[in-house]
């Protein structure tokens, strides 16, 4: 039977459990589950964090607030998170890649199929490729959406069964719920309109989404019969409970 395909989207909030350093217990926690649902799931990441890696060993001479400064640090800490992901992938018995995508590689037919192909070729030959916004010559990501639309693109992209968008949330909240300080999630949503009203314009302290952005992203998602589920990133095997629903989330149909 044909493994189902997901794309798990982790943001830098996730990365670093909202610390100021990538978390190598959670990447691990990540391995463990990917290698533990690899029988039946094959997976597709895409992955911030290049900037919060970078903060970890630079402090450039400049107002690091600049675009051109977050492009320069992002390139600086890319080759470092790959670097953690690759060692604690590896210890479990798993290969990845790395792939760089910009928003334009969305706009032309053959970049499109270059990375359907290519893309494919590493899934079959059991790598796991982990994207990132090519942030040294595309700013959208960093300044817009900490690549939930690049995700949902790329889900669409790919024919992925599931888009899981790890956050710090146990889902989307109902407003009424926050409003009274004891958070209810909305479970299942199959009318993003209403959703719409529910929801606040909080930032995330590392990425630059909030629940916008993944509402605008699951609405990629649902036009093409995606599945988009907002998980809390920050549980421990996060993935593992939602499949058996141990947790609460909110799954867009």
């Amino acid at each position: 039977m044909a493994k189902k395909r997901i794309l798990l989207k982790l943001g830098s909030n996730t990365l670093t459990k909202e610390t100021n350093h990538i978390s190598r217990g959670k990447i691990e926690d990540i391995g463990m589950q990917i290698a533990a649902l690899k029988d039946d799931y094959e997976f597709i990441i895409v992955s911030s964090g290049a900037i919060a890696a970078a903060k970890q060993f630079v402090k450039l001479d400049n107002n690091d607030k600049d675009v051109f400064v977050k492009q320069a640090l992002a390139s600086i800490g890319q080759p470092h998170l790959m670097r953690i992901y690759h060692e604690n992938f590896s210890d479990l018995g798993l290969h990845i890649s790395q792939c760089l995508l910009s928003y334009s590689d969305f706009e032309k037919q053959q970049s499109k199929v270059n990375i359907v192909n290519t893309i494919n070729v590493l899934v079959k030959n059991s790598y796991i490729p982990i994207i990132n916004e090519n942030d040294t010559v595309a700013t959208d990501e960093i300044k817009f959406g900490d690549n939930d639309k690049l995700a949902a693109l790329t889900a669409v992209l790919l024919n992925v069964d599931i888009l899981i968008i790890a956050t710090n949330t146990n889902g989307i909240y109902t407003k009424a719920s926050i409003h009274d300080e004891v958070p209810e999630t909305i479970q299942l949503v199959t009318d993003l309109s209403l959703l719409q009203k529910e929801i606040g314009d909080a930032k995330s302290s590392h990425g630059t989404g909030g629940m916008q952005s993944k509402i605008d992203s699951a609405a990629i998602a649902k036009a093409a019969n995606i599945e988009t589920w907002i998980v809390n990133g920050l549980e421990d095997n996060f993935m593992l409970k939602a499949l058996k629903n141990e947790i609460a989330f909110t799954k867009i149909v």
